[in-house]
């Protein structure tokens, strides 16, 4: 019974960690996004130097942990650079520009999965290349990269536990702030853990509802 008042008694403190927690993974799949797609188009459409500083953003950022990418940015690049950004921040950021690299991967098989006919066929109709990629191309390469994209969802929830490192009170900071302050350990990150479940299915379940609304038929499973 001690325990389950202990529960109730916290969780308002809990809870305002699982709402930073998804502001970590929203803000960092809106940048995941708002850099991964520019990257791709650049990597499909782009000239020689595009591509060549593309594939080593991607590969940089593919190559290094999150927690390494945070200690680097919080503690070197972004002093180095004169900003004084809270670890919230730096943690959104930091957890974008990762997913970006994978997410930029994710919407260039897409692309390129449009077959180049629709292209000439959009050219020969008038438009220009930015208008047949705007209104031909992208449409059904978005379509079609939500499945490998959703993954980021729960890829963005677990990482965003790393960013306690760096002194983000998200669920992990906070449950290990509980465990400090009652001595309760094992119920306490076992809810912990139980709620990073919750959010990872809740999240992908509406992901994947989504994907079957939209899905072009066809491409992937269940296409028809």
């Amino acid at each position: 019974m001690m325990v389950i008042e202990i529960l109730i008694d916290w969780f308002p403190y809990l809870f305002s960690g699982i709402v930073l927690t998804l502001g970590l993974v929203a803000s960092a799949l809106i940048i995941g996004v708002g850099l991964g797609l520019p990257m791709a188009l650049g990597q499909v459409y782009g000239s020689l130097p595009v591509r060549t500083g593309i594939s080593i953003y991607v590969w940089f950022f593919r190559g290094l942990p999150v927690l390494v990418l945070l200690f680097l940015f919080y503690f070197g690049i972004f002093p180095a650079l004169g900003f004084d950004f809270p670890a919230f921040y730096v943690g959104a950021v930091v957890l974008g520009l990762w997913g970006a690299a994978y997410q930029s991967q994710v919407f260039r098989g897409a692309i390129q999965s449009i077959s180049e006919g629709q292209m000439t066929a959009a050219r020969s109709l008038g438009m220009s290349r930015f208008q047949a990629i705007r209104s031909v191309i992208l449409p059904q390469a978005m379509r079609i990269a939500l499945p490998g994209w959703s993954n980021q969802y729960p890829e963005i929830l677990t990482e965003s536990s790393v960013c306690y490192a760096i002194g983000v009170a998200e669920l992990l900071t906070r449950s290990s702030q509980i465990v400090s302050q009652t001595y309760v350990t094992l119920p306490i990150y076992l809810a912990c853990a139980v709620i990073f479940i919750l959010l990872s299915y809740v999240g992908t379940t509406g992901i994947h509802m989504l994907e079957k609304k939209i899905e072009i038929p066809g491409f992937g499973p269940g296409g028809s």
